[in-house]
């Protein structure tokens, strides 16, 4: 007799496959979120969000209590009628992405542009006004 437990090693299914975030990200394109650069330039921020495929019409920017949200949503739908078919296709796809805004930001200084695949943000800075202060907190 034994006191430790033995426990053999678990393969993950199919469905554990598609369970994980990743997954679900990757193939199903839920909940995905495209990919960002922020700059911290001497005058301004400078954020690109890529985001190809989509038209200026489809993003969405506001702030709101110190919070810039950016968010996008396109959808396309294709039609073809034959003599003894018809074939539609559709697609949707969205993102949002939320960043708090320094103190710094001048909120009427906000800029977006879209062009190539990229949206553009420049967030213009407030002069003199310096942005958050280092402070060191203590572990107690």
């Amino acid at each position: 007799m034994s006191l430790i437990k033995r426990t053999l090693p678990t393969w993950p299914s199919l469905t554990d496959f598609f369970d994980d975030d990743w997954a679900r990200d990757w193939f199903m394109k839920e909940n995905a979120s495209p990919a960002v650069n922020v700059v911290n330039n001497d005058s301004s921020y400078e954020i690109d969000v890529a985001a190809p495929g989509f038209k200026k019409t489809d993003f969405k920017i506001e702030t709101e209590n110190g919070v810039l949200t950016i968010s996008g949503k396109s959808e396309k739908e294709e039609e073809e009628k034959k003599k003894n078919y018809t074939r539609r296709e559709f697609s949707s796809s969205s993102f949002y992405r939320s960043f708090t805004l320094p103190e710094d930001v001048v909120k009427e200084g906000i800029s977006a542009k879209y062009d190539d695949g990229v949206l553009k943000l420049s967030l213009k800075k407030e002069a003199g006004k310096a942005s958050a202060k280092k402070k060191e907190i203590a572990v107690k």
